[in-house]
């Protein structure tokens, strides 16, 4: 059984993902963002990856290949529109309660849809995850204050990676290991692509 989605998308992007996300389920996969955006007149943007994380090429396709006749039959978006699959990518969001755990160590930016204690945007590094709750230790705190904060999982409107030279070394190491578990190359010519 695949770890549900905590932090989803609304509206237009919602209607999608219910059409999109079994579809990229039954293939193996687990769908981390749908977006809609105006590039290049309307571009419909599926984030996935495998379970290990990884994501080839050949995946995008596969799942581009599984979705588009489960969009054109349901029909969510008016008009023309791109379509565009990829993984998550190195400053990935993070939408499930075992994001948080899988990525404890690196630098998160957290924008809550629910207000906690009256404040909505929190940066910090990620602890872990406690029930539908993520901890992270505060970059900024006032003095005598907890540098730790729990926020609900669910009360988040985007939670997303911090872009570090750590996060990148930790993102191929990842990536070269779940490519050897699953006994492909892993020379010096890996790469992460967005």
């Amino acid at each position: 059984m695949v770890e549900a989605r905590i932090i989803k998308e609304q509206g237009l992007e919602a209607r999608v993902a219910l059409i999109v996300e079994p579809v990229v389920e039954d293939l193996g996969y687990r769908l981390v963002r749908i977006q809609v955006n105006g590039n290049n007149g309307c571009t419909l943007q599926i984030m996935a990856e495998r379970p290990d994380g990884t994501m080839s090429v050949d995946d995008c396709e596969a799942i581009s290949n599984a979705v588009s006749p489960a969009l054109d039959v349901d029909d969510p978006i008016s008009g023309a529109y791109h379509l565009e699959v990829s993984s998550p990518g190195i400053d990935r969001p993070l939408v499930r309660a075992s994001d948080f755990e899988r990525w404890a160590g690196h630098e998160v930016k957290i924008e809550m849809r629910v207000a906690q204690a009256g404040r909505k945007r929190y940066r910090g590094q990620i602890i872990g995850a406690e029930g539908a709750s993520a901890k992270i230790r505060l970059a900024d705190v006032a003095t005598g204050q907890s540098d730790q904060v729990e926020l609900p999982i669910e009360d988040m409107g985007s939670a997303r990676l911090v872009l570090t030279d750590d996060l990148i070394d930790a993102a191929l190491q990842a990536d070269k290991a779940a490519k050897e578990a699953r006994g492909e190359p892993s020379g010096d010519d890996t790469y992460l692509h967005h």
